[in-house]
């Protein structure tokens, strides 16, 4: 059945369209057009006047709704985060799994390959091949030293479900690199302490993007630019970046969406709390720390973040949505997610001028809070 959704500001991701009816079928945008010249026995819903904007696309969320995925790494973990996860707006994202062993890696693959869910990417693996002097977070004892036989047997063990991996490009050889991209792995540079030549050489090898920018990574520097500036010169290269002014002071976000333009994009990094004896995550109000205080993750929600850019770093609304949604589908070739147009899957969000989230729609299922 054909559904109309009417009296909404539509953020298409090219353009704002006010009072047009958005019309979905199964799990399908097929129209945006006049409300004067819809067909009959269709299924309306009035938004109230509400935005309605692409599903938003997280490629790094640990854990919601109670759950820290690489902690419990079952379906019931895994239906409640995605169910949490959507209901915040967000319609498509991977799993981050910060360092871990490997048999933690094959346990939440498996139950990911098993437990196929519309809005789960897949795995963002975060390590273990990270340098342990920008390690923050991650568990010392699992960081590892990249070996191309042992990354190309886990791809295989992991099959096809790990969409992304951040590694330090510094400890990575071409033959680390090509390998991931082989299996058709994103790679990402980050908990890095590479200097500017030597991220900048990953970028040649197939390097696509730089994980959760300046955090857990040599900074930009006058004399050392470092990672951040070797992201800024490589006009190929993507970025992401955590929008909550804890991570990221809402200066930095502003410097380096003029430099970057539509090559970053915004990224939870959110966690749960852990009960993890050897690395705990504690709930300290707006973000998560380890004991020793060493932030670990944060509390937001990719919605929350795009309310910041605009609100704190004077991104407009229709720039924020795509920080959120196409760029992400973009790196990710997600080719039909990240706009609302014809043909493109039934992803959507509708929230208020406060930021509330009314409606979502995923893979043409209307979800209602």
């Amino acid at each position: 059945m054909t559904t109309a959704f009417l009296n909404a500001v539509t953020i298409t991701g090219e353009e704002t369209i006010e009072g047009a009816a958005l019309l979905i079928e199964g799990d399908r945008i097929i129209a945006i057009k006049e409300p004067s010249h819809l067909p009959p026995d269709i299924n309306i819903i009035d938004c109230h006047g509400h935005y309605i904007a692409p599903g938003l696309i997280d490629l790094q969320i640990a854990g919601s709704g109670g759950f820290l995925f690489s902690e419990t790494p079952t379906a019931e973990a895994l239906r409640t985060i995605a169910g949490s996860i959507v209901m915040t707006g967000t319609t498509g994202f991977l799993i981050a799994i910060p360092t871990n062993t490997f048999a933690v890696y094959n346990e939440a693959a498996a139950v990911i390959r098993d437990n196929p869910l519309p809005s789960v990417l897949g795995l963002h693996l975060e390590g273990p091949y990270l340098n342990i002097k920008r390690r923050g977070a991650h568990f010392l004892s699992c960081i590892k030293k990249p070996d191309r036989d042992e990354i190309d047997q886990l791809m295989k063990d992991l099959g096809g479900v790990v969409r992304m991996m951040t590694v330090a490009p510094e400890l990575c050889d071409r033959e680390i690199i090509e390998c991931l991209n082989g299996h058709n792995v994103v790679v990402a540079a980050g908990h890095s302490n590479a200097t500017y030549n030597e991220a900048t050489r990953g970028f040649m090898w197939g390097i696509r993007t730089t994980t959760h920018l300046f955090n857990a990574m040599s900074q930009l520097h006058h004399r050392d630019p470092g990672l951040p500036g070797a992201t800024f010169m490589n006009g190929n290269v993507m970025a992401s970046i955590i929008a909550d002014g804890i991570h990221v002071d809402y200066t930095m976000v502003s410097i380096a969406k003029k430099i970057m333009n539509d090559r970053l994009f915004l990224v939870s990094d959110a966690v749960e709390e852990s009960s993890q004896p050897t690395n705990p995550h504690i709930r300290r109000k707006d973000r998560f720390t380890l004991p020793d205080g060493t932030l670990s993750g944060s509390a937001l929600t990719m919605l929350t973040a795009v309310r910041n850019c605009v609100e704190k770093t004077g991104i407009n609304l229709d720039e924020a949505i795509r920080m959120a949604s196409l760029y992400p589908a973009r790196l990710m070739n997600l080719h039909d997610r990240g706009k609302i147009k014809p043909g493109m899957r039934a992803d959507l969000v509708s929230f208020d001028k406060d930021f509330n989230v009314s409606t979502v729609v995923l893979n043409g299922e209307i979800l209602t809070n």
